[in-house]
């Protein structure tokens, strides 16, 4: 295992020296700046911080933190729940300034580099009537989520994000580059789906690449239902989706109206469940397709309407800017059973702030067809992705939000497959991480072992090299 030199001891000035990028030191006026992360929570204070410009750059921060025994950490989008990005006294490599991407329309697909954020792909794309399948916000960096899985509205039609990597670039734990691909070290690409972080830092990913909607124009936007009507609503849904064509997918959750326009004043603020669709096929056949999404129930909105796809990736990205209070909890659901509705019934009545909230991302259609083992994401047999977030931009409402989205996790647990995405944890521990991979744990730790046997890759949702893996979890 390394240990962490003592920071007085470490020659910044040699790596600043090799670098493109520069060295943010804590003396240095935009330190505190350039340490945040997106989760205001978080207040870690690294030893320095190298702004990477390019793969030399990585290259060398690597070595640098290998030779003097440092504390490594990786940041991409800097987006992860946990904070995972950001560690007290480590050198942490800073890969923002790395954001270019580049589409080939003929071969439909794209290349990002490690500190894009899902806009820039996005943005990309869409000029080619193109997506790839992500997450739901714009600003969530490419590497984190790609790592972990990726869930969104494409994930029933094209799969997950990991399912449409084709290929990653990749600095491992020795300082040598390397490309991961089916073809090309084909253990650390299987990792690299969903096994996080552990592995290396990946400079670039390439993505294959969809047709989406009518040149890129979709239809979706948000439906409101009262309160009263959540448990009607969550059993509709839960019959109705799997039915669906994959061209249309919806996410549910509990939330408050944001008080603000596209929405009806009379609205803001209420405390409603709401599903977010997403129609991705074609214009002709729309209406067809969500008669049955627009009709049901009694909505209080409907807010269905053309859009182009990056707009309503983007669409929260005003309502979630950098800096607010988060506290994550996740699970994975098979269900969603009657008792699990009654958990979200009886939490929604209390959610801590306006901006707190639940969602279920459907994992089914395409995502649901490919074999457990196929990556190292194992929830392939249907069911929806949980997250729960206390949020608030209010330091002193920190310990209401986590005290709320705890509780909430605890009760909602037993209804639970096991184990959560990881994208969703905060840092909750070994058993928690093993459960989370299910059969494929064992694999990932060995991989680990070949390409980072002495475990510098560990500020992330950790999984240890074999020959230090710790006595498996109690039972029960």
């Amino acid at each position: 295992m390394t240990t962490t030199a003592p920071r007085a001891t470490v020659p910044w000035t040699d790596l600043a020296a090799v670098l493109r990028g520069r060295i943010v030191l804590p003396a240095d006026p935009d330190y505190d700046a350039v340490r945040a992360v997106y989760n205001g929570m978080i207040d870690k204070r690294p030893a320095a911080i190298a702004q990477c410009r390019d793969v030399a750059d990585v290259i060398a921060g690597v070595g640098f933190a290998r030779k003097n025994g440092l504390t490594l950490a990786v940041r991409g989008g800097g987006h992860h729940a946990a904070g995972l990005g950001v560690t007290d006294e480590a050198l942490v490599l800073d890969l923002s300034p790395m954001r270019s991407t580049r589409v080939d329309p003929a071969e439909r697909t794209v290349r990002a580099d490690g500190g894009c954020v899902w806009g820039d792909v996005d943005h990309a794309t869409s000029a080619f009537g193109l997506a790839t399948p992500s997450g739901i916000v714009g600003t969530t960096g490419v590497a984190g989520l790609t790592l972990g899985g990726g869930t969104g509205y494409l994930t029933r039609r094209y799969g997950m994000t990991v399912d449409n990597l084709l290929s990653a670039d990749v600095v491992l734990a020795d300082g040598s580059f390397v490309t991961a691909s089916e073809d090309s070290e084909p253990d650390l690409f299987w990792a690299l789906r969903g096994g996080g972080g552990n592995f290396g830092v990946v400079t670039s990913f390439r993505f294959r690449c969809h047709p989406v909607g009518d040149a890129g124009t979709i239809i979706g936007g948000p439906v409101f239902y009262a309160l009263d009507d959540l448990a009607e609503v969550m059993r509709w849904y839960r019959e109705l989706l799997p039915s669906l064509p994959v061209e249309l997918s919806g996410w549910i959750g509990v939330m408050a109206v944001p008080p603000a326009p596209p929405f009806p004043e009379e609205l803001w603020g209420r405390t409603v469940c709401g599903i977010v669709w997403c129609y991705t096929g074609p214009g002709d056949r729309a209406d067809e397709v969500l008669e049955p999404v627009r009709t049901f129930g009694s909505p209080l909105l409907v807010g269905l309407q053309p859009m182009p796809y990056a707009a309503l990736q983007s669409a929260f990205d005003p309502l979630f800017p950098p800096g607010l209070q988060w506290y994550w909890k996740g699970d994975v659901f098979r269900e969603i059973s009657d008792e699990a509705i009654e958990v979200h019934r009886r939490f929604a009545e209390v959610l801590p702030s306006g901006q707190s909230t639940m969602h279920l991302y459907p994992i089914d259609g395409a995502a649901a067809q490919v074999p457990e083992d196929a990556t190292a994401f194992p929830y392939r047999d249907g069911g929806w992705s949980g997250v729960i977030v206390g949020v608030d931009p209010d330091p002193a409402n920190a310990a209401a939000l986590t005290r709320w989205a705890r509780d909430y996790q605890e009760a909602l647990h037993p209804y639970s497959a096991g184990g959560a995405y990881i994208n969703f944890m905060m840092e909750e521990g070994e058993d928690r991480i093993r459960a989370s991979y299910r059969g494929n744990y064992d694999r990932l730790t060995r991989i680990k072992h070949h390409y980072d046997p002495d475990n510098l890759f560990r500020t992330n949702q950790n999984i240890v090299p074999a020959g230090n893996v710790i006595p498996p979890p109690r039972q029960g």
